[in-house]
């Protein structure tokens, strides 16, 4: 089971208070994973990732076992701790300003 951690904000146009879950059949990527949220929570599509280029937008980030995930390749397989469900799978927003 892929346990997944959203920030405040999605989690309130989720409507969820707690970490999401997911069975994804074939390799967990992270390509997976959003996509497997973005079709449980159809509400968080196109706040994730760009719905047209699939490209994570400029203000997420993705981390997993303390890796900074968010410039891999959305096709990579992800930390086996993150696929055994012992480590969930991050979806962060970042902070910017000066």
């Amino acid at each position: 089971m892929i346990r997944v951690v959203l920030p405040p904000n999605l989690k309130i146009m989720a409507r969820v208070d707690r970490e999401l879950t997911f069975s994804i059949d074939g390799p967990v990527t992270q390509r997976a994973v959003l996509d497997a949220v973005e079709a449980e929570y159809p509400m968080l599509r196109g706040t994730i990732r760009d719905q047209v280029t699939q490209q994570r937008r400029a203000f997420i980030r993705f981390f997993a076992c303390e890796q900074d995930l968010s410039h891999e390749s959305p096709d990579a397989p992800l930390p086996d701790p993150v696929v055994s469900g012992k480590e969930p799978y991050l979806i962060v927003g970042a902070i910017a300003g000066g």
